[in-house]
């Protein structure tokens, strides 16, 4: 059992990179083969999760909830985890690929574009060649049929995968995950936002020394304002107000069920 700092009410896993991929890797080798889902957490999430209680709900039940924002490992690091690192979507995807390749961990990606995934899966089995991408996957953007829904899963069960990268953006992918898990005969999901988009080469990512500050999401606003001003007008000033006050101990979360 990891352990989780309560932020506004959602249980971050306090856990570092090669912790998270030794999850994966227990998981997978267990027999059983039981469904974790993983979710990628940052101020965002958190924020979106602080509002919405069912949201709130399927963060608190996944399995990891990783901080995959610098602000996160910053808040863990305040509550005595010293050893927490960020966790973040695309290093995990590619920690995970580097990993699994001598244990023949089979890979399927579902989410964005074809155009992204096709980019994707080059991308990745030219940095590792031995990688088994056993399916892919790119749904509309709308809600999927009931019958369409049922086709994706005989889809990806067929494949036989032992991971499932879910790419959909925060919270879709999460709820997705949550609503899927015990239809799907992989032990692992892991929903990883934008990874796709980064890996495919589709987006830029933010310099390493941005990402390391926690300015990450300055970068992202920069490079895609009209999409993401209103977001992070009201996300970062809300985050960082709410997190003061609950650190103070003049603002109280309950973790949620």
């Amino acid at each position: 059992m990891v352990d989780r700092v309560n932020v506004l009410g959602i249980g971050v896993s306090a856990i570092s990179l090669s912790q998270a991929v030794d999850h994966l890797a227990a998981w997978i080798a267990d027999s059983a083969r039981q469904a974790h889902y993983v979710c990628c957490a940052d101020a965002h999430s958190i924020m979106e999760g602080y509002r919405d209680p069912d949201l709130r709900r399927v963060y608190n039940h996944a399995d990891l909830l990783t901080p995959d924002g610098i602000p996160l490992v910053w808040l863990c690091h305040a509550a005595g985890y010293d050893q927490v690192t960020r966790v973040y979507g695309p290093d995990l995807l590619l920690a995970a690929c580097q990993h699994g390749l001598s244990l023949g961990w089979r890979h399927y990606f579902y989410g964005g574009s074809q155009e992204t995934l096709d980019h994707l899966t080059t991308n990745l089995l030219t940095r590792f060649p031995d990688l088994q991408i056993v399916g892919t996957d790119s749904p509309p953007f709308r809600a999927l049929t009931p019958v369409e829904d049922d086709a994706a899963i005989q889809r990806i069960n067929a494949s036989r995968a032992d991971v499932i990268w879910v790419g959909l953006g925060a919270p879709k992918q999460d709820r997705w995950m949550a609503d899927h898990a015990v239809r799907l005969a992989a032990p692992v999901l892991i929903g990883v936002g934008a990874a796709f988009d980064f890996h495919a080469g589709s987006k830029p990512q933010a310099p390493l020394w941005m990402q390391k500050r926690g300015l990450e999401w300055l970068f992202r606003l920069l490079t895609e304002p009209r999409r993401l001003w209103r977001r992070y007008a009201i996300t970062i000033p809300s985050f960082i107000l709410l997190t003061m006050l609950q650190r103070l101990g003049w603002r109280h979360f309950d973790l949620a069920n």
